[in-house]
């Protein structure tokens, strides 16, 4: 697998840039995510290597400070609601200005689904549906409905994104917090899935 294509790196370079950026749990993370898209793309007949990237640098911008996503956020002239939410939100809908910056990726499919890939959208793209799903079910992961998650994964992205984000909103509702509006965008979207 290599990377020259979209950055003009190779993969381990761009192991090293991402292994620059955060701790060694996040890192054995985004190889798991990396391997997930991979599998995905190969089940969906979908571009590997793109996919493979996608997966790559989906966490890139996960651990810069809250300041960081702020001056992004004005840098970038984005929508000041933004400063209302966290992390959570910012290191994917935020993150791709910073991955933009550092690693001059300019991709827009690639940088679309890493925005995507905590939120989701009301229409996704085959690589955004990936990005999303494969973040959740990757090897690494391990939590009551993940092996439901993998095996509906291997039959249908669309109920895989449904399943999740379900599963999400749930979560989320029980924790009394709010919920991003385009993640439940995306639960009204997708929900029908979950009857297939």
């Amino acid at each position: 697998m290599t990377y020259e294509t979209y950055l003009g790196l190779s993969r381990e370079e761009v192991l090293e840039k991402v292994r620059a950026v955060m701790s060694e749990k996040r890192f054995q993370h985004v190889l798991g995510v990396e391997k997930a898209c991979v599998a995905l793309a190969e089940a969906n007949a979908y571009d590997t290597e793109k996919a493979g990237l996608a997966g790559l640098l989906h966490d890139y911008a996960k651990e810069l400070s809250d300041q960081d996503f702020v001056d992004l956020i004005d840098r970038y002239s984005l929508d000041t609601d933004l400063k209302n939410w966290g992390n959570n939100i910012w290191h994917g809908v935020v993150g791709i200005y910073k991955i933009k910056e550092d690693l001059g990726l300019e991709d827009p499919d690639i940088l679309q689904a890493i925005e995507r890939h905590t939120i989701g959208s009301s229409q996704m793209s085959t690589l955004d549906k990936i990005v999303y799903v494969a973040d959740y079910i990757e090897d690494g992961r391990n939590f009551p409905g993940v092996a439901e998650a993998r095996e509906i994964a291997r039959h249908s992205l669309n109920r895989a994104v449904a399943y999740e984000t379900a599963s999400t909103v749930a979560y989320l509702a029980k924790q009394g917090v709010p919920i991003y509006p385009r993640t439940l965008e995306t639960y009204n979207a997708y929900v029908r899935y979950l009857k297939e």
